[in-house]
């Protein structure tokens, strides 16, 4: 069996892979969801200084206090940042990465780099609460943001949804061991509709290694097709 860690993206929390992470535990997996800091139930903690330093900080702890080892570290969307610092200071701990979806840095790119217009777009839409800038600010209708249309999905959505602090996307990654992080074998998870603004090199050796999986689905995909999303997290803890 597998140890996963679940990292989630912008204005969710470790909730929103509630329906992956039932299935994963019942197949005997070992499943943990953190929320990162100013976001979820731990919106109440949301500081000036909340960056995306802080949240690798926050997935790194969970897998030293919880003396976790050969993990599956998944991240969804902005989780692709987290957890590529995460791999990159706790190499040791990470036996494979998979991206949900999710952004792939290089060193010294933020998610403004990665992602370019489509999250600048978002930043004329934010405020400014106690010092701290914030975007993703949640609507009664913002799942259909993450690709989400179920009815019943967007009202849990809309109940859990927080926003986010924008230092988060403008942060830059900075490593501090690549050779280590380049070691751990890499997985991609993702939307076929996102397919075409990847990075086509990226893609193509994932798709000619076998470690590529497209759904046909929204970008919160763990949302709308979890049973998929968890088949793919399965087959790439035994590829």
């Amino acid at each position: 069996m597998s140890t996963y860690v679940l990292v989630h993206g912008g204005g969710h929390g470790g909730w929103c892979y509630q329906p992956v992470a039932r299935l994963l535990r019942q197949a005997g997996h070992e499943v943990y969801t953190p929320t990162l800091t100013g976001l979820g139930e731990r919106a109440h903690l949301r500081s000036p200084d909340i960056g995306l330093s802080t949240h690798i900080e926050d997935v790194a702890a969970v897998l030293h206090y919880e003396d976790l080892r050969d993990v599956v570290l998944v991240g969804h969307s902005y989780g692709g940042m987290v957890i590529t610092g995460v791999a990159d200071r706790a190499s040791e701990r990470v036996g494979r990465l998979v991206y949900l979806d999710a952004a792939t840095p290089v060193d010294g790119q933020s998610l403004v780099d990665v992602a370019g217009p489509i999250i600048t777009s978002i930043r004329p839409f934010g405020s400014v609460v106690d010092g701290v800038e914030l975007v993703l600010e949640p609507t009664p209708d913002a799942g259909l943001f993450y690709g989400v249309t179920d009815p019943d999905d967007l009202a849990w959505m809309a109940a859990r949804l927080t926003a986010h602090p924008w230092k988060c996307f403008d942060e830059p990654l900075v490593l501090r061991d690549p050779a280590a992080l380049a070691a751990i074998p890499c997985y991609h998870v993702v939307c076929t509709s996102t397919l075409a603004t990847r990075d086509p090199q990226l893609i193509a050796a994932a798709r000619a290694e076998n470690r590529l999986w497209d759904i046909d689905t929204g970008h919160d995909l763990m949302i709308t097709e979890p049973r998929a999303v968890a088949d793919a997290l399965v087959a790439a803890s035994t590829r």
